[in-house]
C-alpha cells in the first residue's frame, strides 16, 4: 500500500507539511517495500486550482492514503472520487504521522 504524506522534506525524519494543495512536495511511502519516494507538487504555487492538481499527483502516485494537515472542499471532493482516504497529522515528522496511522491513531478527514 502507498501512502502520501505532505512535506518540505526529503525523508521520514521531515516535518509534516500542514497544507495539501500547497505543500512542497510529497512523500510517498510503500508499505510493503518499506521505502519511499519523493514527489514534487509542481502545482504548489499555481494561481487557483493547486488542491485539485495536488490530488491528480497523488492518484497518479498510487497512493490509497494521504496523511496532510488540512485539505480544502474542491481537493476533498477530488480525493474521495478517487477512492483515496484522508488522514490528518499536524506538527510531526512523517515518521511520526506513519507510527499514528499505523497505530490507528489518526483522525479520517470527511469533510472540509
Amino acid at each position: 500500500m502507498k501512502i502520501a504524506f505532505t512535506t518540505s522534506g526529503n525523508d521520514l525524519s521531515a516535518p509534516m507539511d500542514p497544507r495539501f494543495g500547497r505543500a512542497a512536495q510529497f512523500l510517498v511511502y510503500d508499505t510493503d517495500q518499506k521505502s519511499h519516494v519523493i514527489v514534487a507538487n509542481a502545482n504548489a504555487v499555481a494561481a487557483q486550482g493547486a488542491g485539485i492538481k495536488a490530488a491528480e499527483t497523488i492518484f497518479k502516485a498510487g497512493a490509497v492514503t494521504l496523511i496532510t494537515g488540512d485539505c480544502g472542499p474542491k481537493a476533498l471532493n477530488a480525493l474521495k472520487q478517487s477512492g483515496i482516504k484522508i488522514y490528518t497529522a499536524k506538527s510531526m515528522s512523517v515518521a511520526e504521522a506513519l507510527m499514528a496511522f499505523e497505530a490507528g491513531n489518526l483522525t479520517e478527514i470527511t469533510s472540509a
